[in-house]
């Protein structure tokens, strides 16, 4: 490695164990160089792999037989003259920096087997459904969100991480260091979590070994002493607002972004180092919180949550979900899901979380739905011998699942055909097997009873 200098922009064949730990050598991207005590270090990030597997890794691990450098772009004036970074596209337009906080969902679950054939179930109405990528406007700027291009080389490379991510049109060519994980590890209650991706802390406490989280109000702190300290003063035990639920030891409470600015923007930087896709408003004033937490002798600890727009002229019923990574994979992605689509119940409307959503998000959502729609199919009952029937309003109104996603995941499911002028829905063994399984191994579910929520019009209050 010595006799060949490897800089940002190279791309090369790194090693990493697999899931099965077994070596491999993928294509990577060095992101960045550090020298610590005369020794290199390179961030990577794996080709056509997840950020969340971005990595420092030593020399020995990089194949620089088959190493490639940036392919140079003649007649284009280098960007602010940066050495490393990309040229400049006059396309571009530069974006102010601001804060922002995350929304996003990332959840892990798996989904019934799926074929088809056998049980038939009339459908009355269908539709086509178009997925976009819809723009937002945060502050006077527009910013459209679009799948990352693991072919684009980074923008200009600053010397550490700033407190601001830096936005562009294009997430594709996103600042070099909100490409990077800032923060190595953090202790929140008696968990240690490894983030996954960048998060806007300040500046100051990136470079520290351990950043320590009080668990009940989310103030980021940078010692244990300062932990400690702070906890004598800190009176929570449980999330701010309004405990809505509670159902053995789990509850939910509702947290007003306007009353509870602090938590909220503090609740959704801890949520950055777990979401990239998503950016949400600088101003929490617009949303409401709902945060998950399991009870014990102690208080009542962060699992997950989600948020929502006070007023949502699309029919969101969620902005942002998030199980934190100690409770991902044991039910409580789907409970928060199931949660938010109570809700959608007691006001009455239909809901649909904001698009884009994450891959994992997706088969999140995909699995609730799948599941849901399911139940209810496996539940209707046969009329004076003929083929039970239902309509995709009727499936919308009792679940309170949009009418796009009903038929979307029936498409998925690939459970309608056309026969004879009219939509036909078929089950196969396959399907109903997969779904009594899945149903088996689902033991959290939300009781309608435990429930004390009042929706508010927010849009006849003058200010939230």
């Amino acid at each position: 490695v010595a006799e060949v200098e490897i800089t940002e922009g190279c791309r090369l064949p790194v090693l990493r164990k697999n899931q099965e730990h077994e070596d491999e050598w993928p294509l990577a991207e060095i992101l960045s160089v550090k020298d610590i005590s005369g020794k290199k270090l390179y961030y990577v990030h794996y080709i056509d792999f997840n950020k969340r597997l971005d990595e420092w890794v030593t020399p020995d691990r990089l194949d620089i037989k088959k190493l490639q450098f940036p392919k140079k772009e003649a007649k284009t004036p280098m960007k602010n003259g940066l050495p490393g970074s990309r040229p400049s596209s006059p396309e571009r337009d530069v974006v102010r920096e601001s804060i922002l906080y995350p929304v996003a969902l990332d959840v892990e679950t798996t989904l019934p087997h799926v074929s088809g054939k056998n049980i038939q179930y009339i459908i009355h109405s269908c539709f086509q459904i178009c997925m976009l990528f819809r723009p937002f406007i945060i502050s006077h700027f527009l910013f459209k969100f679009r799948r990352r291009d693991s072919q684009d080389s980074s923008d200009g490379i600053p010397s550490a991480p700033r407190m601001t991510g830096s936005l562009v049109s294009d997430r594709s060519h996103d600042d070099i260091v909100t490409r990077m994980k800032n923060i190595d590890c953090i202790e929140l209650g008696r968990h240690r979590l490894k983030p996954w991706y960048f998060s806007p802390y300040p500046q100051e406490l990136t470079s520290l070994p351990i950043l320590y989280l009080c668990e009940f109000c989310l103030k980021y702190l940078k010692s244990l002493k300062c932990l400690q300290r702070h906890l004598t003063k800190c009176n929570l035990r449980h999330p701010p607002g309004n405990e809505i639920y509670r159902k053995g030891t789990i509850s939910f409470f509702e947290i007003d972004g306007r009353k509870n600015k602090a938590y909220s923007q503090n609740l959704c930087l801890l949520a950055k180092c777990f979401l990239d896709h998503k950016t949400l408003y600088y101003d929490t004033d617009p949303f409401l919180f709902y945060v998950m937490s399991e009870y014990d002798s102690k208080g009542f600890h962060i699992v997950g949550y989600f948020s929502k727009e006070k007023e949502s002229t699309e029919d969101y019923n969620v902005a942002c979900i998030l199980t934190l990574p100690p409770y991902q994979r044991r039910g409580y992605g789907k409970l928060l899901i199931e949660f938010s689509y109570e809700l959608s119940k007691v006001e009455g409307k239909t809901g649909t979380p904001e698009k884009p959503l994450s891959d994992l998000g997706l088969l999140s959502y995909r699995s609730y739905w799948s599941q849901t729609i399911l139940e209810i199919l496996m539940d209707l009952k046969s009329e004076n011998g003929e083929r039970p029937q239902i309509t995709i309003n009727e499936i919308s109104e009792i679940t309170s699942v949009k009418k796009e996603d009903v038929i979307s995941t029936l498409q998925y499911l690939n459970l309608i055909n056309y026969y004879k002028g009219q939509y036909i829905l078929t089950l196969s063994e396959d399907i109903v097997e997969g779904h009594e399984r899945a149903m088996q191994k689902r033991h959290l579910r939300i009781d309608p009873k435990c429930l004390h929520f009042t929706p508010k019009d927010w849009s006849k209050r003058g200010k939230w």
